[in-house]
């Protein structure tokens, strides 16, 4: 066996850094130095994340405690990993973001969504979006990658064979995504108290959510596009179900959207085509996902219309975030790309 990597990360006591930790520490090709919280500065990983208890003895170290090392992982919050993005390339020559802060090309469209400047404009177009799906060969040759949204993964994956051959409307597109309470981090707040949280359908962003940028960004190709996304919280702690009405510019019928999808996303290691013709699985389902990479797809075309229904299901934290994080890791550093991603989730 060749030697291990070493990597760290950068904001590892939320949810995505104990996620990616856990992912880390049974990798065969790495080797975790140090874990960073400026909470939890001296204290055991395993006082952030219970599960990890007996799996590790790293304490988290403060930031500017850093040494160097093979790759950093950046799990800070939104708009941190800009700020110190010099000291972290200092500190290793490859980095994964898996903020916000790097996952647009443009810098007004930085602004338009996030609702202030971009603080290194002149490093956005270096990092390559983190979807392998979408852009394997670059990823592979990368030293700066950028995760994805969670919310934006489930919709690109959904909708991208129809977008990139041109068969999608491009002015509507409409998509629900209903979403876990991981989702909002685990900073306490009024509407994460469990009287105010447990049992909800609350509608938090039914325009303008910030992933729209990035769905607009994967799927354009080039054009203008419109698609209307609204975003709902329910009862689930892990998850993200999208139900993406497409509007199709010519007629197919569900044999031709088989063959579409089988054509892109046949040899995906992580991207399952999920339509039974029978069963209570027989669409996309988040709780069968829960700690896994997959994303599930699934669709239903509507007789005697032009609508197609698309289904995408994935676990944020992982194919929405520390998963997909890991699979660009192999990427880039030219290992199997499911290493260290085997786990096939739960049932039930």
């Amino acid at each position: 066996m060749a030697d291990k990597l070493k990597v760290s990360i950068v904001g590892a006591s939320g949810y995505s850094g104990g996620e990616l930790l856990r992912l880390l520490l049974a990798h065969p090709r790495v080797e975790v130095c140090e874990v960073t919280s400026e909470r939890f500065a001296g204290k055991f990983a395993s006082k952030a994340h219970p599960n990890l208890r007996k799996r590790t003895q790293l304490r988290f170290c403060r930031m500017d405690e850093l040494k160097p090392c093979d790759l950093l992982f950046l799990c800070l919050p939104h708009g941190r990993a800009m700020e110190h993005i010099d000291a972290f390339r200092a500190l290793a020559p490859r980095l994964i973001d898996l903020s916000a802060d790097f996952r647009l090309n443009d810098p007004g469209e930085y602004q338009r969504w996030y609702g202030k400047p971009h603080a290194r404009p002149d490093l956005m177009t270096e990092f390559v979006y983190g979807v392998p799906e979408l852009h394997r060969e670059e990823i592979r040759g990368a030293s700066l990658v950028t995760g994805a949204g969670c919310n934006a993964t489930a919709t690109i994956l959904a909708l991208y064979p129809f977008f990139k051959k041109g068969l999608a409307d491009p002015e509507r597109t409409v998509v629900e995504v209903k979403v876990g309470s991981s989702e909002g981090g685990n900073a306490a707040s009024d509407a994460s108290h469990h009287p105010e949280r447990s049992g909800v359908v609350r509608s938090f962003m039914p325009t303008m959510h910030r992933h729209c940028a990035e769905i607009y960004q994967e799927l354009g190709f080039g054009q203008t596009i419109r698609v209307y996304f609204s975003a709902t919280s329910i009862e689930m702690v892990r998850g993200v179900l999208a139900t993406c009405h497409l509007f199709l510019r010519e007629p197919l019928e569900e044999k031709d959207v088989w063959k579409i999808y089988r054509e892109v996303y046949g040899k995906e290691p992580f991207l399952r085509i999920v339509k039974e013709a029978d069963g209570i699985y027989r669409y996309p389902e988040p709780k069968l996902l829960s700690g896994t990479n997959y994303c599930d797809v699934g669709f239903q075309k509507e007789k005697g219309s032009d609508r197609l229904v698309v289904m995408s299901a994935l676990d944020n934290l992982m194919k929405g975030a520390s998963g997909q994080a890991v699979q660009a890791f192999n990427l880039m550093n030219g290992f199997e790309e499911a290493l260290g991603l085997e786990f096939p989730g739960l049932h039930p």
